[in-house]
Parts: structure tokens; sequence; C-alpha cells
């Protein structure tokens, strides 16, 4: 037995299904351990005490005063429910613990972060938009089929296929004998090979069975190499960066899903209490041999505008102003000697008449005096001086 120095020692060995409280799965649940049929496994499985005492069924009620191990750790009281947005990479595994030693979702968190679960869950290969909270009931509402939460992926696949074959995905589809419900998949690009056309397809569904997409696009004969999960319900991935988490307000909480939070967990105020951190440089990049950027945002939401970051001690740039165009005057002209503003010469008896230009803009000269010899531009004629 592990020594809990928080257990009291008149604390009864385990409680009869008679006695009042809160069922443990649901107390589990609500401290963020699991879903409450995962706690049932957890105490199949041995994993569970109440007072000390190995618990058996899941058929037993906790009081305030209770202290419940899990794996010999005492579990804390529930706390007002959380939720998060995380952006999972390819390689992960949505699980606390992998039989094969894979690197898991929670292996892969940031520290100072709460006891959580996941709300669904993403094979190895998918990346995308994952919801984590620590309140187990929550997560088991917003998983079920019944609470209808529309799923929107974008799939990479290899192969052919037209819009017309696609939209009969909405009348749903059977494989193997497992029905699949209604699907919408809208064909957004498609380039042609010798051996294929690559397709970029969205598709929004509300059930997300196991590998659901990938098995329903294979009945279609193609090969998905790439999917991305871009929302889930009413949160999106949007610009969140791979591997990042981002805490969803307490208000945004109360107003979207207080239907499906016990009203004793609902959470107060408007301020998250967890701040990410910055990713390390070059952690948002997709690696491995021919990566390529693809736009992970949803095509249905409306591109915001980019505020462009100015460091820290830099003026910010004036913002431009457009002025309606004005005709402005044209640039004066070399000045000549011996004329006014006006254009004309000096006033006055015995002033000069002014200069003219000629169309190749050099100035014509003066007239000669009279009886002056004129002198001729250009060369000489030929045969000489004319004799009269």
């Amino acid at each position: 037995m592990v020594h809990d120095p928080l257990r009291t020692p008149d604390a009864p060995a385990g409680q009869s299904p008679e006695a009042g409280g809160e069922r443990i799965a649901k107390s589990l649940a609500r401290a963020g351990v699991a879903s409450r049929r995962e706690v049932e496994r957890l105490i199949e499985a041995g994993r569970v005490a109440l007072n000390g005492r190995v618990l058996t069924t899941p058929a037993v009620k906790v009081g305030p005063n209770d202290i419940v191990t899990l794996d010999g750790e005492v579990v804390a009281d529930a706390e007002p429910t959380r939720l998060f947005r995380y952006h999972k990479p390819v390689g992960l595994m949505t699980s606390h613990s992998d039989p094969q030693g894979r690197p898991t979702v929670f292996d892969a968190l940031p520290p100072g972060l709460p006891r959580l679960i996941s709300i669904g869950r993403l094979d190895l290969n998918t990346e995308g938009l994952l919801l984590l909270t620590n309140d187990g009931g929550l997560a088991r509402a917003l998983e079920l089929p019944a609470t209808a939460l529309i799923r929107r992926y974008r799939a990479r696949a290899h192969g052919r296929v037209t819009q017309e074959r696609l939209d009969r995905l909405k009348d749903g589809v059977t494989i193997e004998g497992v029905r699949y419900g209604a699907i919408e998949a809208i064909l957004d690009k498609a380039k042609d090979g010798p051996s294929g056309s690559n397709l970029w397809i969205t598709l929004t569904l509300a059930e997300g069975k196991n590998r659901e997409v990938r098995r329903v696009l294979e009945s279609l004969g193609l090969k998905v190499n790439r999917l991305i999960r871009l929302s889930y319900g009413p949160y999106a991935l949007a610009t969140l960066p791979v591997g990042a988490v981002e805490e969803v307000g307490p208000r945004v909480i109360r107003e979207q899903l207080a239907a499906y939070i016990d009203p004793e967990n609902l959470p107060v105020g408007d301020k998250t209490q967890w701040r990410s951190a910055p990713l390390p440089v070059g952690s948002q990049r997709r690696t491995g041999p021919g990566a390529k950027t693809v736009s992970l945002r949803d095509p249905s939401l409306p591109i915001a505008p980019v505020k462009k970051e100015y460091k820290a001690g830099w003026a910010k740039a004036k913002p431009k102003t457009s002025h309606p165009t004005k005709s402005r005057p044209s640039k004066p002209g070399p000045a000549v000697i011996g004329r006014n503003r006006t254009g004309e010469g000096p006033k006055g008896p015995g002033s000069a008449r002014p200069s003219t230009s000629k169309p190749g803009g050099r100035a014509a000269s003066a007239a000669p005096a009279k009886g002056a010899p004129v002198r001729r531009s250009g060369p000489p004629p030929k045969g000489g001086p004319k004799r009269g």
C-alpha cells in the first residue's frame, strides 16, 4: 500500500453501493482522469482504490471525505471545466500510454497544463485540431454521435474521382458491414499525372468513427496520403501552429458548452489560466522528404487581415493617405538673362526684342545689322564663290 499523507486514519475501507455521494466513475471523469467508460476499464484492471481498498466494481459512490487513488496517487478534486485547442502533428498516438512505446500526444504537451483527456481521437498519421479537456463528462458528451457535432477534414489523395461520385456520399455508405452516415465531400483541386491525379478533398461529417474518412475514400478507389482535421464543432484549427496549444476562454465555454457541463463545473470569469509559450524556431514546419507547404485553413472561413508586427523600439510607419490627383504646374525652364517673369525683355527705350524659340528648343539668333556680312551654316558650296 502506498503511503498517503492526506489520508485520514478513520476513513472507512471502501463504501457500499447504498452509500450516499457520487458514483465513482462520474467523480473521476469530472476530475479529468478519463471518460466514464474508461474509468470503468481502470477499475476492472484494479488500478483504482477507495480509502486504501482496491475496487473491483464501478457500482460504488464516493463522498467529499473519501480518498480515491489511481495507481497509488491521490486523485485531486474536480476543477472547473477547461478546454484546449491542440494542433496535433503526424507521428503521435492519441493515448496516455502506448504498448509499443510510440510517442503520445500527452508526452508532447508543454509543461504547466493540468491532467487532460482528448475529445475524440486522431490516428498516428492524421494531423490537425484535437480538443483536450479536464472534464471527462464533457469529453464523452461531445464524442457521442447523438450530439452531432460537425467535423471537417481536408484530405490529400491519389487516384481519380469525379464530383458526381463524391456527391453520392451524402446518402451514406456501407463498407464491410459498417454503416457510415452522410458525408459532404467537395473536390477542391485535382492535378493530373501519368499514373493518376493528386486530389485535395474537403469532407464534412457528424460521426467520426474510427478511420472513417480513410475507409470511405478508399472505397472510391482513392489512397489518402495526408489527412488534416480543420474543425470540431464550433472550434477551428485556423492558424494555430503545429504542436501549439491554446486555451479556450471561460466565457466561450459557458456560451457554447453549458448544456454539456454540470452546473457546478462551469468556469467563471473571462480570462484563461494558461498562456502558451512560443514554439522553438523551425518546430512549426512540416519536415521530411518531399514535404511541401499547404494551407491548413478551413476554406469556408473568411480570411482575416494579417497585422504587421514591429520590434520594440522601432518607429511605426505612418499610414499612407490617398489624395485626389491635382494638376501640378510645369517646372520652369532655364532662366534667360534679360527676361522678366512675364517673358518680356527689359522695358525702356533702346531695349532689344525678345528672342524667340524654334520647335527644336534652341533660341534663334538675333537679326544681323544692315550691311553686315551674312554667315552661312554648313559646308561651303561646291565650285567656289559665284562671280557677278
